[in-house]
């Protein structure tokens, strides 16, 4: 058995992966489809931070930056987060698909395997899930678009 846990979940929206991207990246569109106060440097060595709900903290080193392809976080510990060596990766990979959608791969590994972590894990995998559907939501009725 390995020592660490991952996860992967595919989100399929239709749009273009432009908005998908911008919903990522810009901080008032992230804080309208994840948390209030979410925010995101768009930058190698910047940072993405969400606050899903008391206890879900996301402090994430954004470590590769591919417009509009793939942001990679490298986890910061967090308060509640347990102690730990490990390096928790979460990397996000947006793939253009015809006639004018996107898919968003995400990618969650370095969890430590360990009892203490069993929480962590699933809480983060679940608001995840839950973040990506309202994305998906939040993107195909058009709400991110400025009127």
């Amino acid at each position: 058995m390995s020592g660490y846990r991952s996860f992967a979940y595919r989100a399929d929206i239709d749009v273009p992966v432009e908005r998908v991207w911008r919903a990522f990246t810009d901080s008032r569109m992230l804080e309208r489809w994840t948390a209030p106060g979410a925010t995101c440097a768009p930058r190698e060595k910047g940072r993405m931070h969400v606050v899903f709900g008391p206890g879900v903290e996301l402090d994430g080193h954004i470590d590769v930056l591919i417009t509009p392809q793939r942001l990679r976080l490298i986890l910061l510990p967090t308060p509640g987060m347990p102690g730990t060596d490990a390096v928790i990766i979460e990397d996000f990979l947006f793939e253009r698909v015809k006639p004018a959608g996107t898919v968003i791969r995400l990618l969650s590994s370095g969890v430590p395997a360990g009892q203490g972590w069993v929480t962590y894990y699933l809480v983060k995998r679940r608001h995840w899930e839950l973040a990506l559907t309202r994305l998906k939501v939040f993107l195909e009725k058009g709400l991110d678009q400025e009127k």
